[in-house]
């Protein structure tokens, strides 16, 4: 088969020919097309097809993949044409996106091998400039949300990750039921969880019945707004981080006040203290049981964490409601204030996280993906700007569909 008729099966060309192909300096094939005489171009913007020619444009250069193990370039004029919905525009060409200097075959392999390397990595591999990678994982994105197929919400997760270092945060709207990344919004204020409202449409955002998130209050005062059918469940992650937070702040002041063989037998006993017990191995068991005899603040503090632990065991909701306020009582009786601080904030957040006796979801999921996002910015070293982390978690996280050659 001549390279001729390869490309022109590879572009999909239908009113166009490849007029030839030709070696350039530094080893690029360069492939010039034109357009065939009696066929009907299409409009640049909408698709249709065009009425008139109205004479050309400069030439343009659409990069393509290696032939014969030299990268292919394919050169041409583009005819500015008459449509009758849009008026004068260019013309569409069948091998490349809008406005992309890329064709359609090499944005569908840079995309694909962009959701598994670093993109310096895929543009060195191609011979590409890294902004071309870029704006190939943009148009692959922008194509993903078009076309994925958005089904009824039911159970919703919000969380958060860190962008970068300091106080900046990505929100993130995921679907508990279907396990699937649906949003992003920069920060985590009532802003941006209104903005995903405002796209999921009041109709959709009418069918969600429980909302699991953690303890924000610029969350549960939008959603409380913006989904008013719905209930909001209180993560049982979080819930659990700031108990551990709460034990291993105790931890902390025993350790700068006291001396001596105390001192000694606690140090280096840090996740002793925050494992669950069923969790301990065979000579963590036996520390564990040496340290339990001591009567120190710590001791009090993982006796009321451990306490805790039985209330996500109860299957009613009255007998949880009875336990939690005991246990309410024990905690701020303890004279630990972190304990104390804790419990406050579990009286405040009571009825959120009662409801999760009924619900029993979590966004342990959501968590996970939170990791997996940790992992494709580390494997960047970084992103400098906030619009292109998006577009990576959308690419790599959201399980989008690629663009597809027709």
């Amino acid at each position: 088969m001549r390279i001729e008729q390869l490309i022109r099966k590879s572009l999909r060309l239908q009113a166009h020919r490849v007029a030839g192909v030709a070696r350039r300096r530094g080893g690029v094939l360069e492939a010039r097309v034109e357009a065939i005489s009696n066929r009907r171009l299409r409009c640049g913007r909408c698709g249709r097809k065009a009425v008139h020619r109205r004479g050309r444009m400069r030439e343009r250069r659409w990069r393509d993949l290696f032939v014969l193990g030299y990268p292919l370039v394919i050169v041409y004029a583009p005819y500015r044409v008459s449509c009758p919905r849009c008026g004068v525009r260019v013309e569409r060409v069948p091998w490349a996106p809008r406005w992309g200097r890329f064709t359609k075959p090499l944005g569908c392999a840079v995309a694909e091998l962009a959701r598994r390397m670093n993109w310096r990595d895929v543009a060195r591999y191609f011979r590409l400039d890294w902004k071309t990678v870029l704006a190939v994982v943009r148009w692959a994105v922008d194509y993903g949300l078009r076309k994925r197929e958005l089904k009824t919400l039911h159970y919703l997760g919000i969380d958060e990750v860190s962008r970068r270092k300091g106080h900046y945060y990505l929100s993130l709207f995921y679907d508990l039921g279907r396990k699937k990344l649906l949003y992003l919004s920069e920060n985590r204020d009532e802003n941006s969880v209104r903005t995903f409202f405002q796209w999921l449409g009041k109709r959709r955002s009418g069918s969600i019945r429980e909302v699991c998130m953690d303890m924000w209050k610029p969350y549960s005062n939008v959603v409380r707004e913006m989904a008013k059918k719905a209930v909001i469940v209180f993560d049982r992650f979080h819930l659990v981080r700031h108990l551990n937070e709460a034990v291993d702040e105790v931890r902390r002041e025993m350790v700068r006040e006291l001396v001596g063989p105390q001192a000694a037998m606690i140090k280096r006993t840090r996740y002793l203290w925050l494992k669950n017990h069923w969790n301990l191995k065979g000579e963590e068991r036996m520390k564990m049981r040496d340290l339990l005899q001591e009567n120190m603040p710590i001791v009090k503090a993982y006796l009321l964490k451990e306490a805790f632990q039985k209330f996500w065991r109860y299957q009613s909701k009255g007998h949880a409601r009875n336990y939690l306020r005991r246990w309410f009582w024990l905690a701020t009786h303890s004279r630990l204030k972190p304990m104390i601080k804790f419990a406050k904030l579990v009286r405040r957040h009571e009825e959120g996280i009662l409801a999760w006796i009924d619900s029993r979801i979590s966004n342990g999921a959501l968590e996970g993906m939170a990791n997996k996002i940790k992992t494709v910015a580390k494997r960047a070293y970084g992103f400098r700007k906030t619009e292109h982390y998006m577009l990576a978690i959308y690419h790599c996280c959201a399980e989008l569909p690629l663009p597809k050659l027709r």
